[in-house]
């Protein structure tokens, strides 16, 4: 257990939409074990959620983009003319995918990235199941 982290997590989804999730995936991808990989797949991923489930964005998408990447790679799935339907999220996740396709790092990094988007997915579920749930919107 690392004593150092707030339990809980003491960002708000505000302070989250604010973080250079580009930055987090640049030197994340391909980093071993560690606080960079941790900080990617902690408050990136939420912070990524956060972004796509305010445009919107649909969990099954996300999803479905982890997959794509998983069976093409990052570099395709950047050349795709929409990776996710809604126009904003699509400008958005491209320059996400192309941050990752930029570091060649071969299937290792573009397995990474396909996990990392699935987390993405889960989190964008998990928060609109909640909202569903408390009747918010």
């Amino acid at each position: 257990m690392n004593d150092d982290a707030p339990y809980p997590p003491d960002r708000t989804d505000d302070e989250l939409a604010r973080l250079d999730i580009t930055v987090l995936l640049r030197y994340g991808l391909a980093a071993e074990p560690g606080p960079r990989r941790t900080a990617l797949f902690g408050d990136g991923a939420a912070a990524a959620a956060v972004v796509l489930d305010r445009l919107g964005t649909e969990p099954r998408s996300v999803a479905f983009l982890a997959d794509t990447v998983r069976a093409g790679g990052l570099v395709r799935a950047a050349e795709l003319p929409e990776p996710l339907p809604r126009r904003e999220a699509a400008v958005l996740v491209r320059e996400w995918l192309r941050a990752g396709a930029e570091l060649a790092g071969g299937i290792a990094v573009d397995d990474t990235a396909a996990t990392w988007l699935r987390a993405v997915a889960t989190i964008i579920e998990l928060k609109q199941l909640t909202r569903a749930r408390n009747g918010s919107t």
